[in-house]
C-alpha cells in the first residue's frame, strides 16, 4: 500500500523528497554538561531547519571515542552534525586522536564560558581543595592552582603547590561528583552555563555554595579574554589581580591561556565535513535561531547570555584558537598535566604554529 500511494504521489508531484532526520553526535552519556546543550539548542534549531534532530550519545573515555567515530565514519552522512565540548579540545591539544577541527567546517558556536563554585567555609581560601577530575578539567586545575600560588619562578614550582593545595580526586561520574559536591565531599565543583544554571545555582541559592571564579570570555576582534556579563566580576585574571597585586604572567598561565581558550572555544560548536551539501542550510537555519527573540529566550533563560559565532565566522574562530598553540605554552601545559594531574599527555609539536 505504502508503495502505490508513494508511485501515486510520484506521477501527480513529481520526485517526494522526504524528510531527512538530522542526527546530533554527542560525545558523552545522557546528562552530561554537553548532553542538556545539545538538547536545548536542538530543539529549537529544528524550527528554523524543518527537519527533526535526533541526539545520539556516544560516551567513551575522556569524551575522545565519539569525536573518533565521527571523523573516521559517521561524517559522511550529509545529516550528521558532530557537536564538540572542551574535553575533545583537551584531548586535541595534548593526546594521540583521530579528530582535527581544520579538516571540518564550522556550522557556528556558542562563544561560552566555564564556572566554578567551591563550598561555603570559613577556610575555603587556605584548606586544600577536593575536586574531581574529569573530561576539560585541566582548565579549572591550573585556574585553582595559580589563584592559590601565585608567581612562581617556572612550572615544576607550580606542580609541587598543586599537590599541597588540591586533593584532585579520579574515577567519579558527572552524577557521583555532582552529589559529593552537594554532600561536601568535594568542596569545589565546574559546569558549562546550562549545568551550572541547573545543579549549582540552587546551592547558591541556598547559601551552602558560592561563586569561585570563571574563565572570561575570549573576544574574537581583540583575541583577549573578557568578564562574562552573566557572572560579573569573578573571571580569574581579576580574582588574581585583587589577590596578588599583579596581572598572572609566566609558562603556567601561558599554558592556562592555551588550554581555556581551546577548551571554552570548542566546548558548544558544531561540526560538519567541509563538502556537507546541507552546510547553507544549516548554517542559515542557526542564523534564523540566533536571529529569534523567542527561541533566543528560551537558550537564555536555560543556559545564559552568550553570543552565537556562525558560519565562516566559526572557522574563523577555531583558525585564531590556533595561533595560540606556541611550542613554550604547549610544553609547559604537557609538563604540568603530566606531573600534576596524571595525564598520559604528549607534546605534539605539529600543532605549533
Amino acid at each position: 500500500m505504502r508503495q502505490a500511494i508513494l508511485a501515486v504521489a510520484i506521477l501527480c508531484f513529481g520526485v517526494v523528497n522526504a524528510a531527512a532526520d538530522y542526527v546530533m553526535i554527542v560525545p558523552q552519556k545522557p546528562g552530561g554538561g554537553t548532553s542538556i546543550w545539545a538538547a536545548i539548542v536542538s530543539r529549537e534549531l529544528e524550527k528554523f531547519l524543518g527537519e527533526p534532530i535526533r541526539i545520539q550519545h556516544i560516551p567513551g573515555a575522556r569524551d575522545i571515542p565519539g569525536f573518533n567515530k565521527w571523523h573516521n565514519s559517521l561524517r559522511a552522512d550529509d545529516t550528521t552534525i558532530m557537536v564538540s565540548h572542551g574535553g575533545n579540545a583537551v584531548a586535541f591539544l595534548q593526546e594521540n586522536v583521530d579528530y582535527n577541527y581544520a579538516e571540518y567546517d564550522s556550522v557556528g558556536m556558542m562563544n561560552l564560558d566555564i564556572i566554578a563554585a567551591r563550598r561555603v567555609a570559613e577556610d575555603a581560601d587556605t584548606a586544600p581543595v577536593r575536586f574531581a577530575a574529569g573530561s576539560g578539567m585541566v582548565p579549572e586545575a591550573l585556574a585553582m592552582t595559580l589563584l592559590r600560588c601565585g608567581p612562581l619562578p617556572d612550572v615544576d614550582a607550580y606542580v609541587g603547590c598543586f599537590k599541597d593545595n588540591v586533593i584532585w580526586v579520579h574515577a567519579m561520574s558527572s552524577a557521583d561528583r555532582r552529589l559529593a559536591f552537594i554532600r561536601g565531599e568535594l568542596t569545589g565543583t565546574r559546569e558549562n552555563p546550562a549545568a551550572f544554571k541547573k545543579h549549582v545555582q540552587p546551592m547558591i541559592d541556598a547559601g551552602t555554595a558560592e561563586l569561585w571564579f570563571h574563565h572570561g570570555i575570549l573576544d574574537p576582534e581583540t583575541n583577549q579574554h573578557v568578564d562574562d556579563p552573566n557572572y560579573p566580576g569573578y573571571q580569574m585574571e581579576m580574582l588574581y589581580q585583587q589577590r596578588w597585586n599583579e596581572p598572572p604572567s609566566g609558562p603556567l598561565y601561558d599554558a592556562y591561556r592555551l588550554v581555556k581558550s581551546f577548551r571554552d572555544g570548542m566546548q558548544k560548536a558544531l561540526w560538519v565535513r567541509k563538502d556537507n551539501p546541507n552546510l547553507a542550510q544549516l548554517r542559515d537555519a542557526l542564523a534564523q535561531l540566533a536571529a529569534s527573540e523567542e527561541s533566543m529566550a528560551v537558550i537564555r533563560e536555560r543556559v545564559g547570555r552568550y553570543d552565537w559565532v556562525i558560519g565562516e565566522n566559526g572557522n574563523s574562530f577555531r583558525d585564531t584558537l590556533m595561533t595560540f598553540i606556541t611550542e613554550p605554552a604547549l610544553k609547559s601545559l604537557v609538563q604540568f598535566n603530566t606531573e600534576a594531574l596524571g595525564l598520559a599527555s604528549k607534546y605534539k609539536p605539529e600543532l605549533v604554529q
